[in-house]
């Protein structure tokens, strides 16, 4: 019997995939878990295991068509069934249920009060068809040998007429110019809402700081020498600043939480899960570090630029995509200064990193050059206030020009 393989529900709000590439096509033998599609959810690209062993029989869409938390992604069924094979219906009687004759029947000599289908070709379960969807069998012209009605006869008998619908013009031109239309999928379109869905749940507010990272540069250089040679690891700035983080947060404890808004609590996480944002030709995935307060710096580079490769190439778990507590976003990397980021919804905060630069400061009463970064910290001011925002700054911009103490656990 062909069954049908439902698109699953894989949690966290995840509604709809797109298929983005068919792994097998019809007639194709599969096994068991044997993966038949690479599906792009606004999360990741995962691939779908088969749950049956069989022969594909159908593939329910084309790629780059959407498919929807419970409808059909493929059939799969044995040797020699087709999609549109229908069960034989049962009737019941005295001596229990029987199957109902396939054979063709044929009223050779209508009588009067005969309907008019009588003398149609037909089998029982194409006129019990019929009855159900109300098609009059006389008025369809069969399609299968010698003229029978076939089931999909009736059923497109049954079809509600419709005119075809005007193909879709979309201009390529403005008033100014050509212009070229790019459909919003995927993760694009997951941001778009995850966006506006904070813009308009939160009251957000950007408070920044300047950091003298000056001491930060000189130990990651000699820490990332040492690292390299021994570890095979590369030490960026991201693993002190995720240490600096943490401590922070121990302090502040509002800026790890969120709002449960129906039961009108903030929520404060006592555990520690940080999201790294990561740019990829799809658009932003946030990848999360659990339990990051546990880690040393060396765990936290190699998670981290795991992570990261991971969420490039499409391949990261869903698993690794939830969870987080407080994000950071680092636009630094691609030559930004500063910027206004908005958390990660339902989290309270987000801290923003910028490029790090040679600028003169005031130091002992003399103007000298220094390595300086900005910081972005934008939070819910429904969770907390610009003085508890501040503090957290505060905080962390001394640890970051005291880095000693952040290589305490290693």
């Amino acid at each position: 019997m062909a069954k049908d393989f439902m698109f699953p529900d894989l949690g966290e709000g995840v509604t709809e995939g797109e298929i983005k590439k068919w792994l097998v096509k019809v007639g194709d033998e599969v096994r068991k878990d044997q993966p038949i599609a690479e599906v792009e959810t606004d999360k990741a690209v995962v691939e779908m295991p088969s749950p049956y062993s069989g022969k594909v029989l159908k593939l329910s869409a084309a790629e780059g068509g959407i498919v929807k938390v419970g409808e059909v992604l493929a059939t799969i069924g044995g040797e020699g069934e087709t999609v549109s094979a229908a069960e034989p219906p049962s009737s019941t009687s005295v001596v229990g249920e029987l199957p109902e004759t396939d054979e063709e029947v044929v009223t050779a000599r209508p009588s009067p009060s005969a309907p008019p289908s009588a003398g149609v070709q037909a089998t029982p379960a194409v006129r019990k068809l019929a009855r159900d969807l109300k098609v009059d069998l006389a008025s369809i012209k069969g399609t299968g040998p010698q003229g029978r009605v076939t089931e999909e006869d009736v059923k497109r008998a049954s079809a509600p007429s419709v005119e075809a619908p005007e193909p879709a013009m979309k201009a390529k031109f403005d008033l100014y110019g050509w212009v070229d239309r790019r459909p919003l999928r995927g993760i694009r379109r997951s941001t778009a809402r995850h966006m506006m869905e904070a813009q308009a749940n939160a009251a957000l507010v950007t408070t920044m700081e300047v950091v003298d990272v000056t001491d930060l540069v000189t130990l990651r250089e000699r820490i990332n020498k040492q690292a390299q040679e021994a570890k095979g690891i590369k030490l960026t700035y991201l693993p002190f600043i995720v240490k600096a983080v943490i401590a922070s947060l121990k302090r502040h404890p509002y800026m790890n939480s969120s709002m449960d808004e129906e039961a009108e609590e903030i929520v404060i996480k006592k555990y520690y899960n940080l999201g790294i944002a990561v740019a990829t030709e799809d658009g932003l995935m946030v990848p999360v570090v659990k339990a990051a307060d546990q880690k040393d710096l060396f765990t936290l580079a190699k998670e981290i630029k795991d992570l990261a490769q991971a969420a490039a190439d499409r391949k990261v778990d869903l698993a690794d995509l939830k969870g987080g507590t407080f994000s950071i976003t680092n636009y630094g990397v691609f030559g930004s200064t500063y910027a206004t980021p908005i958390p990660n919804y339902p989290e309270a905060a987000i801290l923003g990193v910028g490029r790090i630069q040679d600028a003169p400061l005031v130091v002992g009463g003399a103007v000298v050059p220094r390595k300086v970064m900005h910081l972005a910290l934008t939070f819910d001011h429904r969770i907390m206030d610009g003085a508890q925002a501040a503090s957290f700054l505060t905080d962390l911009r001394q640890m970051l020009e005291g880095p000693e103490a952040l290589l305490l656990d290693l």
